[in-house]
């Protein structure tokens, strides 16, 4: 009797071989299925960082005076006064900045200024005190 030999089929060419790595990518688990009545996944959002904390400056603002006057060539405009620096006995200086304009910035306060306006710190601007508020600038014009 003839003998039948089962044969193996042969792999054909056009085929990759399957390798390791192939063979347990290919074996996926199934999901399980979700237990009814289980909660659902908490998701949390996304963490918002906090506003930057704004500090309140502890530095007192500054004022600025300006003059509009011309008090001669040679001369010089001198500001005297009460709070931010100034004293009523002696004056500071004013920088000129043109013919007919002086400017200072005063010290830091947290109070209103009060000043008046002398040339050469001699000779007194005449009428009432000017008054200025710390963090602002004027511009006056002193009559003498």
């Amino acid at each position: 009797m003839p003998t039948n030999k089962k044969t193996k089929p042969k792999p054909s060419k056009s085929r990759a071989p399957v390798t390791k790595t192939a063979r347990s990518t290919a074996k996926t688990k199934a999901a399980k299925p979700a237990a009814t009545g289980a909660k659902p996944a908490r998701v949390k959002a996304p963490a918002v960082a906090p506003a930057p904390k704004v500090k309140a400056s502890s530095v007192p603002p500054r004022a600025t005076v300006i003059a509009r006057i011309d008090v001669g060539f040679g001369n010089a405009l001198y500001v005297r006064g009460e709070g931010a620096g100034l004293s009523w006995d002696k004056g500071l200086v004013m920088n000129c900045v043109n013919d007919d304009e002086w400017q200072i910035s005063l010290g830091q306060t947290d109070t209103p200024v009060a000043l008046k306006f002398l040339i050469n710190d001699l000779t007194w601007s005449a009428g009432p005190d000017f008054t200025v508020v710390p963090g602002v600038s004027i511009t006056v014009t002193p009559e003498f």
